[in-house]
């Protein structure tokens, strides 16, 4: 039932050129089998293909927030969340679709839960094959995602920001989404905070999600089993990895964890734009991420050390959904160099 009157979820859809995919996200929220009301929030990130005037002929019933200038994944969430008038929130890609029961499952879950507040999130399956992607995510030591494909394991590292649920209270207590991370890694940061925080981080087994990876920034999946990327995206992911990395690992993690991690990304960026021959690949890429780390050192330090002493769980239990592998080189060993657009 879609109703902004007294909403127990607000459905968050970021919107930037999805004119092709973001009317089968909307309808899918229309489409789901619950008895209570639910709300849906599009922000449009300054489209330029005609978003906005199709959101306003096709979901006269949406609240559409509209952007001048683009602003980020990030920002568009926040403002989203911001007037949100429901107990809970669902973030929703523009690329992604709602099984018919999915919001119905993840209340149902919260609600069980009590007073144990949890981000959940569900099962992702391609929108194109319609096969599994993952049962959410766990995480190597330098936070680069690991699919998990264990439907018995519940506890995860990181729920894609795709399909993201949270009572809108957690949400406004870990601060959303930081804004200067624009896009990418925000979901990791927010669920790595919480867990911090003693939250619980979960996937739910008994709904889903269909969704069209890498629609919005390019790359971030297999395409004829070589793994495809964009320099825009790599550049953000690996930026907002390391500032992840710096404001959540607990101290015994961090020190022993990120001097590695930056002469891995400084071996990385070496050793690929020799090999593929392409000097700029280290500029836009490895350079920019040092670049910002160290202009924006200070910040990231005072961040720490609030975060830090927020801390209510255990360096052990932090790495519960840790796997301690290198998955950047395993999915070399597997799939070859990636192409970079």
């Amino acid at each position: 039932m879609i109703s902004a009157e007294n909403p127990i979820c607000s459905v968050c859809i970021a919107n930037y050129n999805g004119i092709n995919v973001i009317g089968a996200a909307v309808k899918s929220v229309f489409a789901q089998d619950c008895n209570f009301p639910v709300e849906i929030i599009i922000h449009d990130d300054a489209s330029t293909d005609k978003s906005v005037d199709y959101i306003r002929e096709k979901f006269p019933e949406v609240n559409l927030i509209t952007s001048e200038h683009n602003v980020g994944f990030c920002i568009s969430n926040n403002r989203m969340v911001a007037q949100a008038k429901g107990e809970y929130i669902l973030l929703l890609n523009n690329d992604a679709q709602l099984f018919p029961n999915a919001i119905d499952a993840l209340y149902d879950h919260a609600i069980k839960k009590e007073n144990a507040a949890s981000i959940l999130g569900l099962p992702q399956y391609d929108a194109i094959t319609r096969s599994l992607i993952d049962f959410g995510n766990l995480l190597d030591p330098f936070l680069n995602t690991i699919p998990n494909l264990n439907s018995k394991k519940s506890e995860m590292g990181m729920i894609i920001g795709a399909c993201l649920w949270s009572p809108k209270w957690l949400w406004t207590e870990l601060g959303g989404f930081l804004e200067y991370f624009h896009s990418l890694g925000e979901d990791i940061y927010l669920c790595c905070l919480a867990r911090l925080r003693g939250y619980d981080v979960e996937i739910i087994q008994s709904s889903g999600f269909w969704h069209r990876i890498g629609n919005s920034l390019g790359g971030g999946k297999l395409i004829k089993n070589r793994l495809s990327t964009s320099r825009r995206r790599r550049s953000l992911s690996e930026r907002n990895k390391s500032y992840v990395i710096i404001l959540t690992y607990p101290p015994l993690l961090f020190y022993v964890i990120f001097p590695l991690h930056i002469l891995l990304l400084i071996f990385e960026g070496i050793a690929l734009s020799a090999i593929k021959k392409d000097p700029s690949l280290w500029h836009s890429i490895y350079g920019q991420c040092m670049r910002s780390l160290w202009h924006n050192r200070h910040l990231l330090y005072r961040m720490r050390k609030r975060i830090q002493s927020l801390r209510r769980i255990s360096e052990r239990k932090f790495l519960i959904p840790f796997v301690f592998t290198h998955q950047k080189l395993w999915m070399l060993i597997k799939h070859g160099l990636p192409e970079i657009n």
